[in-house]
């Protein structure tokens, strides 16, 4: 099919090309068709590496943005997952390729309706969705393996240092509210010291009262 043709390119030109070597990363998003996630009328920009409008004024974010934050986190199989910003659901379906148990959260209700019924259509019956405020995180189904966060802070909010497992692996950006950000590498350690490393430079919404993706 033509989408999946699409798809391949994007996935062989936007991300790999572009330095995301991570096999189940990269094959996750093949996997999982981008235009089913965008809102009505911009199903044939899916496959261009660029972020696209959708509801309550959110955005879809950039494919390759999406790769590299997955991969940042080291997906294996088995793995829970949480992601704060769930949006259009798309990083969660590509991460549920992967994860054994992915469990996202969105501020707009409207948002996690809709998502919800993207991911039971495609039947990826391994993520779970709820509405709420990310910056808690899901203390009830704490530690996670890896967390990603898809808005921006000026710092990691220690909520979700505790919730990160010990040897998990956290991607979030951070920086100004407006101005430049790092998209941050977080990991803890046997000690349970957290240790951070900068993967690329980013610009992301703000992190208040949720988050978007």
């Amino acid at each position: 099919m033509a989408t999946d043709t699409a798809r391949n390119r994007m996935v062989d030109a936007q991300i790999a090309r572009r330095g995301i070597k991570d096999a189940r990363v990269l094959a996750a998003m093949r996997m999982v068709p981008r235009e089913n996630f965008t809102a009505p009328g911009f199903e044939e920009f899916a496959y261009e590496d660029s972020a696209l409008p959708i509801a309550e004024g959110q955005t879809i974010s950039q494919p390759y943005i999406v790769g590299a934050m997955l991969a940042g986190a080291e997906l294996e199989p088995g793995d829970k997952l949480l992601e704060v910003g769930a949006g259009s659901g798309y990083a969660a379906a590509v991460a549920s390729r992967i994860a054994g148990q992915v469990l996202a959260i969105e501020r707009h209700a409207a948002l996690t309706e809709a998502a919800t019924q993207r991911l039971a259509a495609l039947g990826y019956t391994n993520v779970t969705l709820r509405t709420g405020d990310g910056s808690r995180g899901w203390p009830e189904e704490a530690p996670f393996d890896a967390i990603i966060v898809s808005a921006g802070g000026p710092s990691v909010p220690e909520t979700l240092k505790k919730q990160l497992a010990i040897g998990g692996r956290m991607v979030i950006p951070i920086g100004p509210r407006h101005g430049d950000q790092e998209l941050l590498l977080v990991t803890k350690d046997a000690a349970g010291n957290v240790i951070r490393r900068s993967i690329l430079p980013v610009a992301f919404v703000p992190l208040a009262r949720g988050g978007r993706g």
